[in-house]
């Protein structure tokens, strides 16, 4: 399997220009909780998982690391 799903988040949020606190508001989440799933402390729940491939338009196999398409 390629990239961890939190090695993945960080990269597109960097690449889209986005903070850590403007993610954590999109998932309607304080910034410390995001910041745990973006260094891989807590697992991202499903619903944040299919809130963030929406808002990134990816697959949910490219947020988690299972597809580079």
């Amino acid at each position: 399997m390629g990239l961890y799903y939190y090695q993945r988040i960080r990269d597109l949020r960097e690449d889209h220009d986005k903070t850590q606190k403007d993610i954590a508001n999109v998932l309607n989440m304080q910034l410390t909780v995001y910041q745990r799933y973006e260094r891989g402390e807590r697992e991202l729940p499903l619903w944040a998982a299919i809130k963030l491939a929406d808002y990134y338009r990816v697959t949910l196999d490219y947020l988690v690391g299972r597809t580079d398409s």
